[in-house]
């Protein structure tokens, strides 16, 4: 018999993606993060970054990112605990630290890396690690790796978290404080007092928080009310609100010290580049300093609402720059996606598996470097989005599932 050829399962699948509105395909950008973007050799104005606060451009980052270079060269050389933790490295930990309010801080490469890293380090065979549905992908996978046991709580659902503890041991409780897809919030109080009642561990991944809520952006603790005692793990990123790249986890010394340890993504990879930190300084200054940006930013928050709503707009209920207008199903959310770029206006069509089956939409993110003629141009081609009118009939009959 002649071999047959491993490919022809890829090619399969890749068919089955195509014909099922699934299939994801890259764009090329010609130019910096800015909404005035050049994709695929065409101007767009873009609302798909998650540059909230306008910083991935900044020029004074780009000048530390340039000083940093010509001091500490482009690669680190090494991971950190061989030979690539350099003064940088160190000097952005202890900032982050502070800012945050955490005894210390552990940066990582990827926020995908450090949710890995944190719960493959804490929870292993036979113990129980509950998740909200909605979490990113990446916590979810963290709980794969530690070989634990994945138990998943309805989205934002507490009272059904304090149930199901009840029921099994709980090692570690998961959530993200701004959801990814949905742009609205864990309810964190509730869940540090059913962490604090069941001696868990509880992590909050704030990705989407930091740099946009509370105080000098201090993220979504900050804006709940909780101190660092109460969360005993935050998670946050480099590469949304502050626009540079990579991640920390921030804790107690015991924390840090068991992840330096015990932390396979952190252990066993190459540290980023020294004249990142240095840059990331700079962004961490400028996003404690300019409260304009977070103002600015709420205030196209506001003004997207009001214009959404008056549109009649099948938005969820987020109070965050992610605002997403519910589509329903994958093709429609491509033909508004594939409608806006035809008018200009580039946002990202988001579907399952991302987002549960039925509740594919439009994504939009707004960031505080937007200005209002931009809002008004996304607000007119919405507008013109084709079956419009039948999405928003969709959408009060059937609201996005918390499930």
């Amino acid at each position: 018999m002649p071999p047959v050829d491993p490919a022809l399962g890829l090619r399969a699948d890749l068919e089955h993606r195509r014909a099922a509105g699934l299939y994801r395909q890259r764009r090329v950008q010609g130019g910096p993060q800015q909404p005035q973007a050049r994709t695929d050799g065409r101007p767009m104005l873009a609302f798909c970054s998650n540059d909230y606060l306008g910083l991935a451009n900044h020029p004074e980052v780009i000048a530390a990112l340039q000083q940093g270079a010509a001091r500490w060269g482009v690669g680190s050389g090494a991971a950190h605990l061989v030979n690539g933790h350099s003064a940088a490295h160190q000097a952005l930990e202890e900032a982050l630290a502070e800012f945050t309010g955490y005894p210390r801080a552990l940066l990582f490469s990827t926020g995908y890396m450090a949710n890995l890293g944190v719960i493959s380090a804490l929870a292993g065979r036979g113990e129980t690690v509950f998740e909200d549905r909605r979490n990113h992908a990446s916590l979810l996978d963290g709980a794969l790796l530690a070989r634990a046991t994945l138990r998943r709580y309805p989205h934002a659902d507490a009272a059904a978290l304090a149930r199901l503890a009840q029921t099994a041991g709980v090692r570690l409780i998961a959530t993200d404080g701004v959801f990814s897809m949905d742009g609205d919030l864990a309810p964190l109080p509730d869940l540090a007092a059913i962490a604090a009642q069941t001696g868990a561990w509880l992590l909050v991944d704030d990705a989407h928080g930091l740099g946009v809520l509370g105080r000098e952006g201090r993220g979504s603790l900050d804006h709940c009310g909780l101190a660092t005692g109460q969360v005993p793990i935050l998670m946050g990123t480099l590469g949304k609100a502050l626009g540079t790249f990579g991640a920390f986890v921030a804790g107690s010394h015991d924390l840090i010290e068991s992840l330096i340890q015990r932390a396979r993504p952190y252990i066993y990879t190459t540290a980023s580049p020294p004249a990142l930190a240095e840059a990331t300084l700079v962004s961490l200054s400028l996003a404690r300093r300019d409260d304009w940006r977070r103002e600015r930013l709420h205030a196209l928050i506001a003004r997207f609402r009001h214009g959404a709503a008056q549109l009649g707009l099948p938005l969820a209920d987020s109070p965050t720059p992610i605002q997403p207008i519910l589509a329903g199903s994958s093709a429609r959310a491509l033909d508004w996606s594939r409608a806006l770029e035809a008018a200009g206006i580039l946002v990202t069509a988001i579907r399952p598996p991302t987002v549960p089956a039925g509740t594919a939409r439009l994504r939009v993110t707004l960031s505080a470097a937007h200005t209002d003629a931009d809002l008004d141009r996304l607000l007119a081609a919405l507008a013109a989005l084709p079956g419009l009118d039948s999405a928003v009939t969709e959408n009060t009959r059937t609201k996005i599932s918390r499930t």
